[in-house]
């Protein structure tokens, strides 16, 4: 009875439209006064104790990294570094905008910061250039989600925080599976396109082309080898990571591209805090729901009410993949994986799945989930810049949430997608 109060009232709260965090956090007090079995100061003392931690850390210094990078004039040279390769190819607009999310997605670790920062250039370009404004729009809302898949991602690290799994390994086996969702769009965005008849750039491109947006580029280019590259190096851990890519983003801004000014940087610091303070009351308030989960033994109950389904290990992942497709459509991705690692990630371990492969499934699984409806937040931000309703997008996505699921299935079958580039280096 007690998990039917708990569930019970945060889905009447999520239906109110009362904020996810402060609806984790409601469920979780409601639930307190009904069990009797905790003091009401738990929540409360979780809500402190969760957000103290070295590695969470990293995520307000990524989310400041983004806000200064989106700002300092890092995605326009992204693109045209992207659109030098591709630009004269059919579809040569939609294939360079995905590719420039890929790259931003090695900055920002963040779907909805990859959207706003890429989403403002490439959909009114791409309708300059002939292509429909749905189709421009869905193909940033659905490349942004690239954001939480390549590393570094926030996501991620709250994985690792929370199931105890090493950050470091999470970033570098998300590498593959990151370039493989871009490939998959890439395709559809090619058949598209040529279905359609956009035609890339008359322009040939040549090396000498593609040099020059390459060295305008290069302070640009070098900052995931930077932060990638340290980390696995052993030279710092991901928070330290996360503020170098602070400094480096506010020196390429305000001294060596002068896109920044010292007048831009109260706003950025003031959008990045309250992103953050987002971020972490709903960390604070999932990780209390979690640890009541736990003290009720609520995990343990569902692991075996689902391994008691089927000793199929194909069914019982079927059933996960199918669960967090469902959550990943109205959970914010950062609560479910806070919510539902303690108890699928046991399950996981049950069917033989290695901890660090375990959690690029549930990323790329919650990954779809910012592209779907009725919270898919990649689509609201990409409906604001282009003006097209929800509805409208939710359709219009469809093949690329397809392409998003075909990928998925790859990753969770296929280990070494994950796991090979995390074996080579250990």
């Amino acid at each position: 009875m007690t998990a039917a109060v708990l569930f019970g009232s945060f889905a009447i709260l999520l239906f109110l439209s009362v904020p996810i965090g402060i609806s984790i956090g409601l469920a979780t007090l409601i639930t307190i006064f009904y069990s009797g079995s905790l003091p009401v100061e738990f929540l409360a003392k979780e809500l402190i104790t969760s957000v103290d931690s070295f590695p969470l850390m990293a995520v307000p210094f990524f989310i400041l990294a983004g806000e200064i990078m989106g700002k300092g004039g890092i995605s326009e040279r992204l693109f045209k570094v992207a659109n030098s390769i591709v630009g004269n190819k059919t579809g040569g607009f939609a294939i360079a905008t995905i590719i420039t999310c890929m790259f931003f997605a090695a900055i920002s670790g963040s779907g909805p910061a990859t959207v706003a920062a890429i989403g403002g250039i490439m959909i009114p370009a791409m309708v300059r250039n002939g292509y429909d404004k749905k189709f421009a729009t869905v193909t940033v809302a659905a490349a942004g989600s690239i954001g939480v898949i390549i590393p570094p991602s926030i996501p991620m690290v709250i994985y690792g925080v929370v199931g105890n799994a090493s950050i470091g390994d999470l970033f570098i086996a998300g590498i593959v599976p990151g370039i493989l969702v871009g490939l998959s769009m890439i395709i559809w965005a090619y058949y598209y396109s040529k279905k359609k008849g956009y035609k890339g750039l008359d322009e040939p491109t040549s090396i000498i082309k593609i040099l020059q947006a390459v060295w305008d580029a290069k302070w640009a280019l070098l900052i995931p080898i930077i932060i990638l590259g340290g980390i696995y190096g052993g030279i710092f851990t991901p928070t330290e990571a996360a503020v170098i890519a602070v400094v480096y983003g506010l020196f390429a801004g305000l001294v060596l591209y002068r896109e920044l000014s010292i007048k831009d940087i109260p706003k950025i610091l003031a959008d990045s805090a309250l992103t953050t303070a987002t971020v972490l009351i709903i960390v604070g308030t999932a990780t209390a729901f979690g640890r009541f989960l736990t003290i009720e033994q609520i995990p343990t109950k569902v692991a075996n009410g689902m391994l008691s389904i089927s000793d199929n290990p194909l069914v019982i992942i079927l059933l996960i993949t199918l669960l967090l497709l469902i959550v990943g459509t109205f959970m914010d991705t950062l609560a479910a994986i806070i919510i539902l690692t303690p108890i699928l990630l046991p399950i996981g371990l049950q069917l033989g799945y290695d901890p660090i492969h375990f959690g690029i499934i549930m990323i790329v699984n919650l990954a779809i989930g910012f592209i779907t409806p009725p919270l898919g937040v990649n689509l609201f931000v990409a409906s604001g810049i282009s003006g097209l309703s929800i509805e409208t997008l939710s359709k219009a996505v469809i093949p690329f949430f397809f392409a998003m699921l075909i990928t998925l299935l790859f990753v969770t079958f296929i280990p070494q997608i994950s796991m090979f580039l995390v074996n080579l280096g250990g």
